[in-house]
């Protein structure tokens, strides 16, 4: 059952009925939204923020140990074998990449689709979009062996005559993902720029002025600045929107240009990005979860949100069943030996548990939201959204792993088991993300002011006939 309250429901249902936007609850004044909005970032620090940070960035710490020692020690301090010289390090790289999908899709085609119930979660998507790809960056880099020497993946004049490999995917990669970030960053502050300036102009302390007034770019709301500024958002969402296929799409290439059974399909582009989509919804449910519980904004991120979002991973959850179905069909189907073992080999094999899991939780779980009961329960969605996530972790892992551990001839096999090196820098991505994600929500403004306030019933130009029309229908 949901935790909204019963008068909360039946409220929202009313505001759905009257005005047909599910984005609020009730009708807050302008003032109050602006203070439900800038209380995380007015109010004084908490002691369960203060008590998050320290953990979140103890798990930093213990990242930038795994690190050192990495370099220290070299790429031996993992568990990589032969055959699988693949491991953790593009499994995490993937992963993460993959939590990074759905605050593009949520900020730049549901914008172009003009989808109003996005204003009240698109920033946070958008910020953890951010810190996803930096976590995803870090990988790519540790693992090139010789990471002091990364900037040569990057064409450049050369008197050496030194020129990167433009046929490898892995190159591929590096410009996917930088061209990725700096769009979605580009989007994430312009979209910022409104709301610094707010604080600006609110903020009582003159450090907290000067800082907000240095980055809102000297935004002062006149009608030529909101004008350049839709225009901008607009492209910009124009540019993000390619990109959110274009990305996963690239990274499938590191597998599926390969010739290694269990990686060499045409189906790894659409079903890379249907996880993405997938993983990457799921990670957006658990945050706002607890931020809407944290900082008091059931009334502005409401369960019709939340909702929304798990139709959207019951239906990437859909596709990712069906493309677990059509890779078993087409290596029964392609009549080769080798093909057919690898699958038979995921199911059956010595990771037979990781790919029962990986079933378990990215098919079988997220079939449950065809209900609206559960659809819409604040704990069942939350623990189905980190459900999801460790299923679509397994899946990187089935993908990488169980492709390479028994390679063409048996005496060549092996397995896989990930060394304390490989845990430590897993875990502590997780503490440098959560750590920028609770500055994010301490020092900026996690829900953008001012698209909610454009969906308020004041900012119609009909509200009014609305409202007469409706005083109309109560004194009949």
């Amino acid at each position: 059952m949901s935790v909204e309250p019963r008068h909360v429901a039946a409220e929202a249902e009313q505001v759905d009925l009257l005005e047909g936007s599910p984005v609020l609850v009730g009708r807050p004044s302008d003032r109050q939204l602006t203070e439900d909005i800038f209380r995380p970032v007015w109010g004084e620090m908490r002691r369960g923020w203060l008590a998050m940070v320290g953990i979140c960035t103890g798990l930093t710490g213990i990242l930038f140990s795994a690190i050192g020692y990495t370099f220290y020690k070299g790429i031996g301090a993992w568990g990589n074998n032969i055959p699988v010289g693949w491991a953790y390090d593009i499994i995490n790289f993937v992963w993460w990449i993959g939590i990074g999908h759905a605050g593009t899709l949520i900020s730049a085609i549901l914008l172009l689709f003009q989808q109003k119930w996005r204003t009240s979660i698109n920033r946070a998507a958008e910020a953890m979009t951010l810190f996803a790809v930096m976590q995803a960056l870090i990988f790519p880099v540790i693992h090139l062996g010789r990471p002091q020497f990364a900037w040569w993946l990057f064409p450049y004049p050369s008197t050496l005559g030194l020129w990167p490999n433009f046929k490898s995917p892995l190159l591929w990669d590096v410009f996917a993902v930088s061209t990725y970030f700096t769009v979605s960053f580009l989007f994430w502050f312009v979209g910022l720029l409104p709301d610094l300036a707010a604080l600006r102009d609110a903020s009582k302390s003159k450090t907290a002025r000067i800082v907000y007034g240095i980055f809102s770019l000297g935004w002062r709301g006149s009608a030529r600045a909101w004008r350049h500024y839709r225009i901008a958002y607009l492209l910009l969402a124009g540019l993000a929107t390619p990109l959110v296929l274009s990305v996963h799409t690239i990274v499938s290439f590191d597998f599926a240009v390969s010739q290694l059974p269990g990686w060499h399909t045409t189906i790894f582009p659409p079903y890379f990005v249907a996880g993405a989509i997938f993983s990457g919804f799921a990670m957006v449910v658990t945050l706002m979860v607890i931020c809407r519980r944290a900082f008091g904004l059931q009334h502005i991120v409401t369960v019709r949100h939340l909702e929304n979002m798990n139709k959207v991973i019951l239906a990437t959850g859909t596709m990712v069943g069906y493309a677990y179905g059509i890779e078993f069909f087409m290596a029964w189907y392609s009549g080769n030996a080798y093909e057919r073992f690898a699958f038979i080999n995921r199911a059956f094999g010595p990771y037979a548990w990781a790919y029962w899991t990986m079933v378990s939780c990215n098919v079988i779980t997220p079939q449950l939201f065809w209900w609206k009961r559960v659809r819409t329960s604040i704990p069942a969605m939350f623990v189905m959204s980190l459900v999801v996530n460790v299923g679509m972790w397994f899946e990187r892992f089935v993908i990488i792993v169980t492709s390479l551990h028994r390679d063409f001839l048996p005496s060549s096999w092996g397995y896989f088991k990930p060394s304390l090196v490989d845990v430590t820098t897993f875990a502590g991505t997780f503490g440098l993300f959560f750590t920028l994600f609770l500055l994010f929500v301490r020092f900026l403004p996690m829900v953008a002011m001012s698209e909610v306030k454009g969906i308020l019933p004041a900012a119609d130009p009909h509200a009014h006939d609305a409202d007469h029309t409706e005083e109309l229908a109560h004194g009949n």
